[in-house]
């Protein structure tokens, strides 16, 4: 199906009982200040940062695994850029709530989200 999608940004995904830390440290860290404190659905959860570079989005966010950094990929039909990853190798891992966790074939773990602002940013790739 012919969709669009592209890079959204990155995550930095930190196992810690203190959000506000270490938003202030990776903000401070990257040069980049805080836009939103509280982005996510629930409280505590998301810091969005502001003014990032090719208006990507790079948040923090509280997670109970592991820290780590991965990307997102938005497109505008969530379900075709899944179909296209895993003819690429990629695998479903998980749905939630409005996007799918999917992991590469070297292992490394990304979502795929819905396309947020189209009209700004790079230009999407289109998919036939």
């Amino acid at each position: 199906m012919a969709h669009r999608s592209r890079l959204a940004g990155f995550i930095i995904d930190c196992q810690t009982d203190d959000l506000d830390a270490a938003a202030s440290f990776w903000s401070r860290a990257l040069g980049m200040t805080v836009a939103d404190p509280d982005a996510g659905d629930e409280p505590g959860t998301y810091v969005n940062f502001g003014e990032t570079p090719a208006e990507l989005a790079i948040e923090v966010q509280k997670v109970d695994h592991p820290s780590r950094v991965h990307l997102d990929i938005e497109a505008d039909d969530i379900e075709a850029e899944v179909a296209r990853l895993e003819t690429l190798g990629a695998k479903k891992i998980e749905f939630i709530k409005r996007w799918w966790v999917m992991e590469a074939p070297t292992g490394q773990r990304f979502c795929v989200i819905r396309m947020r602002h189209p009209e700004r940013g790079s230009t999407p790739n289109h998919w036939d």
